[in-house]
C-alpha cells in the first residue's frame, strides 16, 4: 500500500493536483501496485512554508513555483530497476501533460511490512 504525499506551493488548481496524482498512480500501477490501492494526500503550502533551491544539485533548468515534491511511502523490497521504471513512467506522463521533469522531485521512503495496518488495527504481516 503506497502512501503518496504531494507537496506544492499554493495556489494550485484541482486540475494541476489531479494530473500529478493520476500520473503517480499510473506509474505505481505500472510497477505492480494494484489499481484499487490508491492512498494520496496533498500539502499545499505558502511560499514561506515550502522553500527549495532552484537548481540543486545539477538541474538543467530552474525550479519554478510549479515545483512538485512527491513522496512515496511503500514497503521495503522494491529494486532499483522497479524504481527506475516508476520514475520513467511518471516523468513520461508528466512531460506529456506539459510538466517540466526538472521541476519534479521524488523521494522513496521504505518501511517494513509489519508497520502497516490498513484498517481496524490489524497488521497485515505478523
Amino acid at each position: 500500500m503506497p502512501m503518496v504525499t504531494l507537496t506544492v506551493r499554493r495556489p494550485k488548481s484541482g486540475e494541476f493536483k489531479t494530473t500529478v496524482l493520476d500520473a503517480v498512480h499510473a506509474a505505481l500501477v505500472s510497477v505492480g501496485v494494484p489499481e484499487a490501492d490508491r492512498f494520496q494526500r496533498v500539502f499545499e503550502l505558502e511560499p514561506d512554508d515550502f522553500r527549495y533551491d532552484p537548481r540543486y544539485p545539477d538541474l538543467e533548468s530552474d525550479r519554478t513555483d510549479d515545483f512538485v515534491l512527491i513522496e512515496v511511502l511503500w514497503a521495503v523490497g522494491r529494486s532499483v530497476k522497479v524504481k527506475r521504471k516508476f520514475l520513467a513512467e511518471l516523468m513520461g506522463t508528466l512531460s506529456s501533460a506539459g510538466f517540466n521533469p526538472e521541476g519534479v522531485m521524488v523521494c522513496f521512503k521504505e518501511i517494513a511490512w509489519e508497520n502497516w495496518s490498513f484498517g481496524g488495527g490489524r497488521l497485515v504481516h505478523t
